[in-house]
């Protein structure tokens, strides 16, 4: 395996809005960096509570778990968990995998961002769990830089991808709550 540079994932990766990595002041940075991209999280924001003492059950998720928020920034509550998308859309080449990391300025926070790798051929906006894990609220700045993926690109192509499996999290938009596929036909 080997990382992609910045020309490669110019034009291998498809990124849209494609945003070029430069130096915006008072902004938390995002767009194609040496060998990854910055992404930006979206307006909309499910912020988990626990006011209506529901269980959280991978398998029986229930929306009563979380608040929805739309704006600027969201507040996430001490040691809570919110869920958000990106603002880009990705579709990932066939010998590609992608790694996703918390950007340094939210990491020295105490913000930490989740995703799983984004299998080859998968394609959609990326659902971020991001969780604060201080004693004090924290704040998340919507349209700015959260997260960098990075693009391994494999010796060979993948024998099967995302998209031959048909993953139940292909195509995705908007916020993704955790599916678990039935058995039933």
């Amino acid at each position: 395996m080997g990382v992609l540079s910045d020309q490669e994932i110019m034009r291998d990766v498809r990124i849209e809005p494609f945003e070029q990595g430069i130096h915006r002041p008072g902004v938390i940075s995002y767009g194609v960096s040496s060998y990854g991209y910055d992404v930006r999280v979206g307006r909309h924001f499910k912020i988990f509570t626990n006011v209506r003492s529901v269980i959280v059950d991978p398998k029986d998720f229930s929306s009563e778990s979380f608040i929805d928020h739309e704006g600027d920034d969201c507040i996430i509550p001490p040691n809570s968990f919110a869920l958000a998308e990106t603002m880009e859309y990705f579709e990932i080449p066939r010998d590609v995998l992608a790694i996703c990391v918390g950007k340094s300025t939210y990491a020295r926070c105490g913000i930490i961002v989740n995703v799983t790798p984004l299998e080859p051929e998968w394609r959609g906006k990326v659902t971020l769990e991001i969780s604060n894990t201080t004693p004090l609220p924290a704040k998340i700045y919507s349209c700015e830089g959260i997260a960098q993926l990075i693009f391994l690109r494999g010796e060979t192509v993948c024998e099967t991808s995302y998209a031959d499996k048909k993953g139940k999290y292909q195509d995705q938009f908007g916020i993704t709550l955790p599916k678990v596929l039935s058995n039933a036909l």
